[in-house]
């Protein structure tokens, strides 16, 4: 059974009793992530994510690790574009541990000048970790062109020289400005009840600002980018994108079933050409970033100098036969029943439904039942796959990102087409 409550000033509280648990994982999401961020504060509300686990009034970092531990519980958080999430896991008699640790973390850290230089020079660390992995920073580079001069391109992370310029003033500033009641939701599953819940936060949550701090942000313009960034690797990474769908469009079915059918499992199309039957590639995948208001639907490769170009025309021809070519019903089928599977079997952790309480919340405004998901799938239809491919797979939205040795490579704008 799944209950929601509105607090007085505003929070959002949404549980999910599953009764044979016995486990529970609650989270305290705030619904501003890095597109909220002004550009010469970028990574704010990531280093703020770090800084909550760094000392309270009541507890040091070494007493909030100790606490969580000594209840085989799990303590985490994790930043993204639209949202922070503060979640913790524990056996259900644990819950007002959890909880407790939780909304101190949460509203009492002390965010003490020598505990933050300290975190920044660990923050600044995972910024060249990331730089140093061209598997993850092909991502991030490529979301920075695709999305040039709107706030979804900037990085998560932020980078050295707006993290290194944070003052404590600034960042916490941005907490009390972006952490306000509108922008709060509180979800829990497992062994858990609604109103026990209720009186454990009325308890201990205090006061917080009521209204939103999030600023209204206009849609993201597509242009066709192409961007060569040479590096001494071993590997030519590349992501090649186009438009996607938001989160909440009548059509994201369609774009689920065909990413999956392109690149989305090892029975795709993109793994079982360029990896299975060519050997061109150990990594090949594609998948889709969807936000509010805008998406991306990006296929990535690692490959050899020798083979990239090899990798891309493949790329390319796999998109143009999802715009030309009608989908068997057999592969439809397939990819419809793996999309469900994976969501039920998803649904058998307390921390996956957890999570999904969140996101429906953000995204849909309330709770999409299992059956409307599913049912969802099913409405899906080669033809309705092929209007939505020719109306994403446009030049007009098309980005290309190739990192690494790439000796005398050069690309026009007119060398790569969907057409």
């Amino acid at each position: 059974m799944i209950n929601k409550t509105i607090l007085d000033n505003g929070i959002r509280v949404i549980s999910e009793a599953l009764p044979h648990a016995n486990s529970v994982s609650i989270g305290i999401w705030v619904a501003n992530g890095s597109r909220h961020e002004r550009r010469e504060s970028n990574g704010v509300a990531h280093f703020i994510e770090h800084l909550l686990f760094k000392g309270t009034s009541r507890r040091s970092a070494l007493d909030i690790a100790r606490e969580i531990d000594s209840v085989g519980g799990i303590l985490n958080a994790f930043t993204s574009r639209e949202y922070v999430c503060y979640y913790a896991k524990v056996l259900d008699k644990f819950l007002p541990k959890a909880v407790d640790i939780l909304v101190d973390i949460f509203h009492n850290s002390l965010f003490d000048p020598e505990e933050i230089e300290k975190e920044r020079k660990v923050v600044l660390q995972e910024i060249s970790m990331m730089e140093d992995n061209p598997d993850d920073s092909i991502h991030d580079l490529f979301h920075q062109h695709f999305w040039k001069g709107h706030p979804l391109g900037m990085s998560i992370l932020g980078d050295q020289e707006s993290v290194s310029s944070l003052s404590r003033d600034k960042i916490v500033g941005y907490k009390n400005h972006m952490y306000r009641a509108d922008d709060i939701i509180i979800t829990a599953a497992g062994k858990v009840d609604h109103q026990d819940l209720l009186d454990l936060i009325g308890k201990l949550l205090p006061d917080v600002p009521q209204g939103s701090g999030k600023v209204a942000c206009q849609n993201p313009v597509y242009e066709k980018r192409i961007e060569l960034i040479g590096k001494e690797l071993e590997q030519v990474h590349m992501c090649l994108g186009v438009k996607g769908l938001p989160q909440h469009h009548s059509q994201r079915y369609e774009a689920f079933i065909m990413n999956t059918i392109l690149g989305g499992s090892m029975s795709s199309r993109l793994f079982q050409e360029v990896r299975e039957k060519q050997g061109l590639a150990y990594s090949v995948y594609s998948y889709m970033a969807s936000h509010v208001d805008a998406g991306s639907l990006v296929v990535y490769a690692g490959s050899g100098q020798e083979h990239f170009t090899e990798v891309l025309e493949i790329t390319v021809r796999e998109l143009m036969r999802l715009k030309k070519e009608p989908i068997s019903m057999l592969e439809l089928d397939s990819a419809r029943e793996q999309l469900k599977g994976n969501l039920i079997l998803s649904l058998e952790s307390s921390d996956n439904r957890m999570s999904k309480l969140a996101k429906n919340e953000i995204y849909f405004g309330g709770y999409q039942p299992l059956e409307e998901i599913t049912a969802g799938f099913d409405r899906v239809t080669s033809e309705s796959i092929m209007q939505l491919s020719s109306e994403l797979l446009d030049d007009n939205y098309l980005t290309l990102v190739l990192l690494g040795k790439l000796g005398n490579t050069r690309f026009a704008l007119s060398d790569i087409s969907l057409q």
